[in-house]
């Protein structure tokens, strides 16, 4: 079809031929798009509803065919540029960009429906591809902007690179932040450092909870109450952080606690104190082992079980942390197959800390912060039978009391 078609069908002028055609590719270009849209998606949705795969169909809400469609509009414009030979290489410029432009949206909508598969799987938390697809779509739009200078200026596309070499200090500051946060997100992801769902701790940024996105540019952390922190990811690599996959992996988390003991309190066990520890039916074992140990070294050095310097003799301390240990060996909650220890640690002006260092055995925090309460409710509520005081600073209540038994 020529001009003069166009002027013989409609009985019109050359210019209004002109203005008829122009109408008519419009139109045409239109009716391309909506016939293909109805019948192309029209046919693609049924055949994605009838498989069960999930690819197709993140394809489908990542509006990838719906971008490709475009394409038919763009070839009946280019197909009919021929009617406007002194526009025609505007026209033609035209279709060349716009054609840029529709591959870079469906590669950048593909792009991201790879990613989206990609998340559907285990190995996503562990290898997140997030930073790799943003820096694949950094370099498709600057490919297709280098494209489009081309065609505007008509020089191919090798002229402009070449001319790239004067501009790279300027590319490396503009791009400083990609750059390296490209070079972090590879090394975090090459050594498996954070994974999506890792709890990281980082203190210099005041972060503390899971991790909800490892991308190019920053780590997403959602903190315990729920506010988001966003680090830079070569800021995360700069420094140093915390990351609590192995506790969450091992079934178990640390319980380090310490008890803090008034040395004054600190003595031998008289008579009374040892019947009265023998009553405790998880140290029958120890009291009687002990016991005839103590008595058997006394024998030895042949000095009398009330001779308060040369004797051998038990302390309720001592026996205070044996029972600690038994009780702890039968907690249901506790792991024995990993550190447990119950130790003192050095004494302070506040009295003489006795520390529990064990593992409970889950990481759930609501289940392990019960079980660490449950052992220290019992824990100071046990001293005082052992003869034992727990370490407080005196309040105002303390100081009146004292007054109040000073007075006649």
């Amino acid at each position: 079809m020529t001009l003069a078609h166009v002027q013989e069908w409609f009985h019109v002028g050359p210019t209004s031929a002109v203005w008829f055609a122009a109408g008519l590719v419009l139109v045409a270009a239109a009716l391309a798009y909506v016939v293909a849209r109805l019948l192309l998606l029209h046919v693609l949705y049924r055949v994605v509803r009838s498989t069960r795969t999930d690819w197709d169909d993140i394809l489908m809400a990542k509006n990838v065919p719906q971008r490709a469609l475009h394409v038919f509009p763009l070839l009946v414009i280019y197909y009919f540029s021929t009617l406007f030979p002194q526009a025609q290489f505007y026209i033609v410029r035209f279709c060349m960009l716009y054609a840029t432009l529709v591959c870079v949206t469906t590669l950048d909508g593909f792009l991201s429906a790879v990613d989206a598969i990609y998340n559907k799987r285990d190995i996503s938390r562990a290898r997140p591809i997030k930073g790799v697809i943003q820096i694949v779509k950094i370099l498709i739009y600057l490919t297709a902007i280098i494209i489009g200078i081309s065609v505007l200026v008509r020089q191919s596309p090798i002229y402009l690179l070449s001319g790239l070499g004067a501009m790279t200090a300027v590319l490396l500051l503009v791009f400083k932040d990609t750059i390296l946060g490209f070079v972090a997100g590879l090394q975090l992801s090459l050594n498996n450092l954070v994974q999506i769902g890792d709890w990281l701790e980082v203190p210099q940024y005041g972060a503390d909870g899971l991790v909800i996105d490892v991308a190019l540019y920053s780590v997403q952390i959602q903190n315990w109450d729920m506010t988001i922190t966003i680090i830079p990811t070569y800021k995360l690599m700069e420094g140093s952080f915390k990351n609590w996959r192995g506790m969450q992996k091992s079934g178990g988390r640390r319980i380090m606690r310490s008890v803090i003991i008034d040395m004054n309190s600190i003595r031998f066990c008289d008579e009374k104190m040892l019947k009265s520890f023998g009553q405790v039916k998880i140290l029958d074992d120890y009291m009687r082992e002990r016991i005839e140990e103590v008595n058997e070294h006394n024998s030895r050095l042949g000095v009398e079980q009330s001779d308060f310097v040369n004797a051998r003799r038990l302390t309720n301390i001592g026996t205070f942390r044996a029972y600690l240990i038994a009780w702890l060996q039968n907690h249901p909650r506790i792991r024995k197959d990993m550190t447990f220890l119950v130790r003192q640690l050095k004494p302070s002006g506040e009295g003489l800390p006795i520390e529990i260092y064990v593992f409970a055995d889950t990481t759930v925090w609501g289940e392990y912060e019960d079980i660490q309460a449950h052992i220290f409710d019992h824990v100071l509520s046990i001293v005082p039978f052992f003869g034992l005081r727990v370490y407080q600073q005196p309040t105002g209540s303390d100081i009146l009391q004292g007054i109040e038994g000073l007075r006649p």
